[in-house]
Parts: structure tokens; C-alpha cells; sequence
């Protein structure tokens, strides 16, 4: 397993969008992505007129996994992203310290 940083940059203008997708989405970040990543954590990303995106660490078996995690997102799926960065973490990255993760570890432990 390896882990990526993802940033989604989403088109302008699409507050209304977003907010009648956001439950779809998190379903999506509750299931990684049925199965395909495990999300350590994540958040809306903030500008200075609202929303411009999201973010997450992820825990998936290969950057292709990860990506498949992002552009099956139903925020992606609807038109709301503009661009999606997937940035591989290096083997030191100390995921321990994420107390909490969104998504439980395979299994369910």
C-alpha cells in the first residue's frame, strides 16, 4: 500500500452544484470508493469566495487506484472538477498519526 496526497480543483461557480452533491460524495469517501482507497482524511479546500475544491490523503494499493478513487467521485461524475493532482507521499509519510481515519481500514478493523 502506498499513500497519495489528491487535490480536486473544481470549476468556478458551482456552490449550488456541490451542495446538492455533497451526500453522494460522502457516501463515496464512507465506502473509499467502494473499496479502492482508504481516505485517512479530507477536506473542503477554501478560497476567497468560497469552495474552489477538495483534498484527501489516501491509502490505496497504487496511484492508478487512487485515481480511479478520485475520478469515480460523484462530484467528479457530475462536472464539478476542474483537475485532479494525485501526489505520491514518501514511505516516511507517519499515517499512524491520523487518529481517525473517514474510512475503516480493510475489514473493517
Amino acid at each position: 500500500m502506498a499513500y497519495f496526497l489528491m487535490r480536486c480543483l473544481h470549476h468556478p461557480g458551482v456552490d449550488a452544484k456541490r451542495d446538492e452533491h455533497r451526500p453522494a460524495h460522502r457516501a463515496w469517501v464512507q465506502s473509499g470508493g467502494e473499496g479502492l482507497a482508504r481516505v485517512l482524511i479530507g477536506s473542503a479546500i477554501l478560497g476567497e469566495s468560497g469552495g474552489i475544491g477538495n483534498f484527501g490523503v489516501l491509502e490505496a494499493a497504487s496511484l492508478a487506484e487512487a485515481r480511479a478513487f478520485a475520478e469515480g467521485d460523484p462530484l467528479n461524475r457530475e462536472g464539478l472538477v476542474a483537475e485532479i493532482e494525485m501526489t505520491p507521499l514518501p514511505d516516511s509519510f507517519q499515517a499512524h498519526r491520523i487518529s481517525d481515519p473517514m474510512t475503516p481500514a480493510p475489514g473493517g478493523s
